[in-house]
């Protein structure tokens, strides 16, 4: 993984776009950049012959003659509308706003929490939810502000109200779902359209549902895994962001698959939040292009 974007000053900025692939895109974008006495620090992209669709992310350094970073956004919308692309473009040094949401397992949040108390993931955590107390402690230890949202079948509409206002209060723009053992309503999944992550502990799609080590171990499986994605609709089956594995044996038993589980849980949802964070990650339809 490259270095973390939080190590670039204010003058970086990061510009991300996709659109239908067509010659010309890269010379339109480095030669605005030129004009613009902007210094490009990194440049990705993909084109997806299968759907024809091109990907771009690209950091840059403004220049002492460069326009303020508004006036950088009003003057690239025709290059924009010129190649019909979905753009957006972003200051480096600016940590995104995270909001934690969490249930009784601490594994993730305990990592989360950790990470950006010593700046490893470029992010503000703003505060962390749940329908439970036993991990107010953990919050507090690290000074973060705890919000106890209960929920039942009755009380779901209302709670997801008071969720939705805590989110625009904050001024949430990602939610990390770190072990939140509750369905989100479709209505809230289309709040967060691409600004939710879930980690869910197997490697998707085998072994929904409770108790998903103890599955494994009962099929013998020889790896078991991790899967970050958006949060759908559909029930962990939004686009997928990053994944990883770990090789086991029939000689460990299940609660040797859930310690390791636990452990690659913490990898995978931190790795993904930083390619979320440092505007590494594109949608594409259903899936995503990550820019590692």
């Amino acid at each position: 993984m490259k270095g973390y974007t939080l190590n670039f000053d204010a003058q970086t900025q990061i510009l991300t776009l996709s659109c239908p692939d067509t010659m010309g895109i890269v010379a339109a974008v480095s030669g605005f950049l030129l004009q613009n006495d902007c210094n490009i620090l990194e440049a990705a992209q993909f084109d997806d012959s299968l759907t024809s669709r091109f990907f771009m992310r690209t950091v840059f350094s403004r220049g002492a003659n460069s326009p303020s970073p508004d006036g950088l956004s009003t003057a690239f919308q025709g290059i924009g509308m010129r190649f019909g692309m979905e753009w957006a473009m972003h200051s480096a040094s600016q940590r995104p706003k995270v909001l934690l949401m969490v249930s009784k397992f601490g594994h993730c949040l305990n990592d989360l929490l950790y990470q950006h108390s010593i700046n490893a993931i470029p992010m503000d955590v703003v505060g962390v939810v749940s329908n439970h107390l036993e991990l107010q402690p953990l919050a507090n230890m690290y000074g973060i502000a705890f919000h106890h949202l209960p929920v039942s079948k009755d009380t779901k509409a209302a709670q997801e109200d008071a969720l939705r206002a805590l989110i625009e209060d904050t001024k949430t723009e990602l939610v990390v779902l770190a072990r939140y053992m509750q369905i989100l309503s479709p209505d809230l999944c289309r709040y967060l359209s691409g600004s939710a992550i879930n980690i869910h502990h197997s490697f998707l799609p085998s072994f929904k549902g409770a108790k998903p080590y103890h599955q494994a171990h009962e099929r013998g499986v020889k790896v078991i895994g991790a899967t970050a994605h958006y949060v759908t609709e559909s029930l962990d089956e939004g686009p997928i962001i990053e994944q990883d594995t770990v090789r086991v044996t029939h000689a460990q038993t299940p609660d040797q698959l859930v310690a390791l589980g636990r452990n690659i849980e913490n990898q995978v949802l931190a790795r993904a939040i930083t390619y979320h964070c440092e505007r590494r990650v594109l949608l594409n339809g259903v899936k995503t292009v990550v820019f590692q």
